[in-house]
């Protein structure tokens, strides 16, 4: 029976089907032309303090929006991100990447255009909807598209091909943030702060260079193998036998990982949620606004290089291993950081976090492949949707514990550039939380293995009665 695969129009998945020939190597810039536009998320705190100001102009008003109030739109994208990439998981793996792509286009531009209008009239609710929940569902639907099509093109080195496809996310920030303080400035009047304009242009540019991804991309043919590809010897930690998607729920390796994401990923989202004024903040004078967008875009620029140099790390050490070395120099990085605020260390302060952005996506880029040592490959798409719930989970704890301890400190007289010390060693408590999870994750029980020539296993019957 056929399930969800479009028929034959131009969005399905064999309309997507590559031909003989087609050179894997078009994919990754498919994927990259996606994940380079949804993350711009990572660079949503450069319009924070502007946000922040729209009624006073020069100063924040009584009725502008206050920083605690902005935070959590970019909660919500992160939140709505994990929930539509577990319910959509499914869904993206059927109908093909192109379908996929082309929907978290749709979302991604109209997401931007709601904000926009939302900004114009002053209503923080319709930003909330449009960049929230909207542009939310548009992050998870776009974020799983490409992710297991490369790893079907690329069986030889799964780390990397991840590294690829998910690099683009890091690295979106490092583009979008220069360019939406440029255009925040060209848009600039002394009465009018240019967050509406931006965000429409914005919007309309990002639709154009989805589109181009999806028009690119190709899934490869059934039986098809790169040459010269020789199967990975036997490994504990690297399973040959597939999971069903919703068995893969049933075992405790699904929800250590979880746990290990999420702790890895609440570590560094609050920080690059509000990087701009923490920044600022804690080294006033030094660092400007200017430099402040700069630092979001070096940031930016060591996720989206952690994404592909962990990744591609963790072919030859092992993604257990890889985990390890994240929940390890995770614990030192975060117990230094507030040293350097004492110390008025620019330079150290940026070193830490730049180590630290690294590791944080490089935790992503690393846990599909993760996913797929443990679970196989013939669900591995859907089941990384599921699993990025924990993203979601992150996206309301990074923040919440970066902004909501400043913000008891600031009120209790603390002073800004000390406001976020405790912070620091609170996410410095989750990585051994995460070390230890990691620890206990071994081999998938043999009971939960697909066997779909005699039945005999759970997710063959579930499989075939879903069909």
């Amino acid at each position: 029976m056929q399930t969800g695969t479009g028929g034959g129009g131009w969005f399905s998945r064999e309309r997507t089907v590559a031909k003989p020939g087609f050179s894997r190597w078009m994919v990754p810039p498919a994927a990259l032309c996606v994940h380079l536009c949804i993350g711009q998320a990572y660079a949503f705190s450069v319009f924070n303090l502007p946000m922040t100001k729209l009624i006073g102009i020069s100063e924040s008003a009584p009725d502008d929006w206050k920083l605690t109030e902005l935070g959590w739109i970019f909660s919500l994208a992160i939140f709505f991100l994990g929930v539509s990439s577990a319910v959509f998981g499914r869904w993206v793996e059927e109908g093909g990447p192109r379908r996929a792509m082309f929907t978290a286009a749709c979302c991604w531009a109209g997401g931007f255009l709601i904000s926009a209008f939302g900004v114009s009239i002053h209503n923080l609710w319709l930003i909330y909807l449009g960049y929230g929940v909207l542009g939310g569902i548009a992050l998870g639907i776009g974020y799983i598209s490409p992710v297991s099509t490369l790893m079907k093109w690329f069986p030889d080195r799964p780390g990397m091909a991840t590294g690829m496809a998910i690099m683009g996310f890091g690295g979106g920030a490092f583009i979008a943030s220069p360019l939406s303080v440029w255009l925040m400035n060209r848009f600039n009047t002394e009465t009018h702060i240019g967050v509406m304009e931006t965000f429409v242009v914005l919007g309309i540019v990002y639709f154009v260079f989805m589109m181009v991804g999806s028009i690119i991309v190709r899934v490869p043919a059934a039986d098809w193998k790169p040459e010269g590809y020789v199967a990975p010897k036997e490994n504990r930690l690297i399973s040959k036998n597939d999971v069903y998607v919703y068995d893969a729920l049933k075992t405790p390796q699904f929800w250590l990982i979880w746990v290990v994401l999420c702790v890895n990923t609440t570590a560094g989202i609050g920080v690059l949620g509000q990087a701009s004024a923490m920044s600022q903040e804690m080294f006033p004078g030094q660092i400007t606004p200017i430099a402040a967008a700069g630092l979001v875009g070096l940031m930016s620029l060591f996720n989206m290089g952690g994404r592909f140099a962990w990744a591609t790390t963790s072919d030859y050490i092992g993604r257990r291993n890889t985990y390890f070395v994240f929940m390890t120099l995770g614990f030192i990085l975060y117990c230094l950081v507030p040293y350097t605020g004492a110390a008025g260390s620019v330079a150290g302060f940026v070193l830490c976090f730049c180590i630290i952005i690294s590791m944080y996506g490089g935790g992503f880029a690393t846990v599909p492949a993760y996913l797929r040592d443990m679970f196989g490959t013939r669900y591995v798409g859907a089941i990384h949707g599921l699993l990025l719930t924990a993203w979601s989970a992150a996206g309301i704890f990074g923040p919440v514990l970066v902004n909501y301890i400043r913000q008891y400190n600031v009120t209790h007289d603390v002073p800004k550039a000390q406001a976020y010390g405790t912070t620091m060693y609170i996410m410095a408590g989750l990585f051994v939380l995460g070390f230890i999870c990691n620890l206990f994750i071994k081999a998938v029980d043999a009971r939960f293995h697909m066997k779909a020539e005699d039945g005999s296993a759970l997710g063959a019957a579930n499989a075939a009665a879903k069909a």
